[in-house]
């Protein structure tokens, strides 16, 4: 252990100026990947699509997201941070902004890939660098923190700012480019505050360092953890009821209980209220009970909830709230095994490789695979079949988090590395 005299106070300023800016920058992350869904009936329309192809374009995203999350995750281990979030950061905005230029499903394809691109390298990257900022005992809450924002902008206050500017006349391409604006000075922001591991106090304790030349923990390392494979597992499922959801419930709204665009929106926005509520409330729970018993209650609590949402066939209010109680369990479950228990199952070197992996397999085969299962069981189901494909993601989710072991500090000791409580590694 470090002797006493050297030890330093832990740099709570920049900890918080961290979480503050990536969560902002996860947050728009999500606006940019959500709110195509609130108003692709409007696209549709205008655009003579098909409005059931919106599950199809949301897993097509998400299988490019999942694919460059273990790309990127497993660079940003090799070379630092600030090369992988600051650059993702402008080209998401502008990739997002451009969306209000389709003409074409065509063009709609290619955009949203390459989004789905770019979103991929941010995601376990930031997850990473809010890890190493963070305190050990407030872990699993900065980093639930920091996942929040692509709730609570991306899901809760996008489907309400979209659909209202609509109602107000404006065209559904200049909603696009409002929202890409503010990912820019999120850039430049990161350009001054980010630090790269090695200049943090948590990377040590982590074994989040960049290699030296020609050397590698490898893109496989994280599969030797046990907790990781569990965990790439129980994602999928999450995963898969979540996005199916996000990607579906609008449609199932306007299409089969003929909601009123502007009651959509907010029924709707309810997928992003409880996701943000659950992302900072459920993995900060974690850190006093456990990651286990909350990860495994999440789970039995999202699938009720959604069943109770299913039976509802009318009335805002009565639709709102089991909505809101279902992403609140699930998106809570998503911060969590994506954000500490990965972080503390982790390989010595290969943290931003296993949330990348994690995150990767979870969209691939759930956030992707999951809208395009949901859209193709709606010519013999209907528009309530993609919401029973969510069901059974979260029932899946939760026989695999039966097999997770316990990491949470409180209960293995005070950190991933023997960390004591001012940030010395010991």
């Amino acid at each position: 252990m470090q002797p006493a005299e050297n030890k330093k106070p832990w740099d709570t300023a920049y900890e918080w100026k961290i979480v503050l800016l990536l969560a902002i920058g996860f947050g728009l992350v999500g606006m940019d990947r959500f709110v195509i869904n609130s108003m692709w009936g409007t696209i549709a329309a205008d655009l003579g699509l098909d409005p059931a192809a919106i599950g199809t374009l949301a897993g097509l995203t998400g299988v490019f997201w999942g694919i460059f999350a273990i790309i990127f995750g497993n660079l940003a281990d090799k070379i630092g941070h600030r090369k992988i979030l600051i650059p993702a950061v402008f080209l998401y905005s502008l990739i997002g902004g451009l969306t209000g230029f389709a003409g074409s499903m065509m063009f709609f394809v290619l955009i949203r890939a390459l989004l789905g691109v770019m979103e991929g390298g941010y995601t376990p990257t930031s997850f990473t660098a809010v890890a190493v900022a963070s305190k050990p005992s407030r872990r699993g809450l900065n980093q639930g923190l920091q996942q929040c924002g692509v709730s609570l902008l991306g899901l809760a206050l996008a489907p309400i700012f979209a659909t209202q500017l609509m109602n107000a006349g404006l065209s559904w391409r200049w909603v696009f480019v409002i929202i890409a604006a503010p990912g820019f000075l999120v850039g430049l922001f990161l350009i001054k505050v980010l630090r790269e591991p090695r200049d943090t106090m948590g990377a040590a304790a982590l074994g989040v360092v960049e290699h030296k030349a020609g050397e590698s923990a490898g893109a496989l390392a994280p599969l030797k953890s046990y907790n990781i494979v569990v965990c790439m597992i129980a994602l999928f499922g999450a995963m898969c009821g979540l996005f199916t959801l996000a990607a579906m419930v609008p449609v199932y709204l306007e299409l089969q209980l003929k909601l009123p665009l502007a009651q959509m929106g907010v029924v709707t926005s309810a997928i992003g209220f409880g996701g943000f509520f659950g992302q900072f409330s459920w993995p900060g729970l974690s850190d006093k009970f456990g990651r286990k018993p909350v990860t495994v209650v999440g789970f039995v609590m999202a699938a009720l909830c959604l069943y109770w949402f299913i039976q509802v066939q009318s009335g805002v209010g009565a639709l709102f709230l089991p909505l809101f109680l279902a992403t609140y369990f699930c998106f809570g479950n998503i911060a969590l095994i994506t954000g500490p228990i990965t972080t503390e199952s982790a390989p010595v070197g290969a943290v931003a490789g296993s949330i990348g992996l994690v995150v990767g397999v979870g969209e691939i085969f759930g956030g992707g695979l999951g809208p395009i299962t949901g859209s193709f069981v709606i010519p013999n189901y209907g528009f309530s079949g993609p919401l029973y494909v969510a069901l059974i993601g979260m029932i899946f989710g939760f026989v695999a988090s039966l097999f997770l072991r316990e990491t949470a500090p409180i209960k293995v000791g005070i950190g991933h590395r023997a960390i004591d409580e001012t940030g010395q590694v010991m």
